[in-house]
């Protein structure tokens, strides 16, 4: 791999290997404690949140399943269309479990609501959200993120698990473009 591809963006967000190891247990250590013994339902949204899920329930020390599901609103745009398609179902079902949903970003929340519904649809018996990274100054509906990672400012991020027109996710830090800045 070349160090060009290495290097973090020039943008203003910069969250470092460390500061995401460091934050994913942190996280992983209150979620344990939130739920003491009851068995959780993880369900991640694919494809971003992958990396975050992963190292997240390593750091949960709890009886744990997991399930993938997969939306989309921005195909290969770097804004949110504000229209949200189901594109990959979960396989199993939610009823009567304990849910988290682990995101990797809660940008204008519309995606987030649009989640929050459908699961609730399914009969869980609770539904939390986690997420890697939230973006409040670009919210247009409100959405509870219980565990979150960092909050940034209004910027194009990618690296661990985000993505610009679907590469880059294997970075293992998140970094950011400048406004209007194509990609690197």
């Amino acid at each position: 791999m070349s160090e060009r591809y290495l290097t973090p963006g020039p943008g203003p967000v910069q969250i470092s290997r460390d500061a995401l190891e460091t934050r994913v247990r942190e996280l992983g250590a209150r979620i344990t404690a939130d739920y003491g013994s009851e068995p959780l339902h993880v369900v991640c949204v694919l494809n971003g949140a992958f990396p975050f899920m992963s190292d997240l329930v390593r750091a949960i020390a709890l009886p744990l399943t997991v399930d993938f599901l997969s939306v989309s609103s921005y195909g290969s745009r770097t804004e949110s269309s504000g229209e949200v398609k189901l594109v990959k179902d979960l396989d199993q079902s939610l009823k009567g479990k304990h849910v988290l949903l682990v995101e990797d970003i809660v940008d204008t929340g519309l995606t987030m609501q649009y989640l929050l519904g459908y699961l609730q649809g399914r009969g869980p018996r609770s539904v939390r959200v986690a997420s890697l990274l939230s973006k409040p100054s670009r919210r247009l509906v409100e959405v509870p993120v219980h565990y979150l990672g960092f909050e940034i400012e209004d910027a194009y991020v990618y690296g661990y698990g985000l993505d610009i027109d679907h590469r880059y996710r294997n970075l293992p830090f998140v970094t950011s473009l400048r406004s209007g800045e194509s990609e690197p």
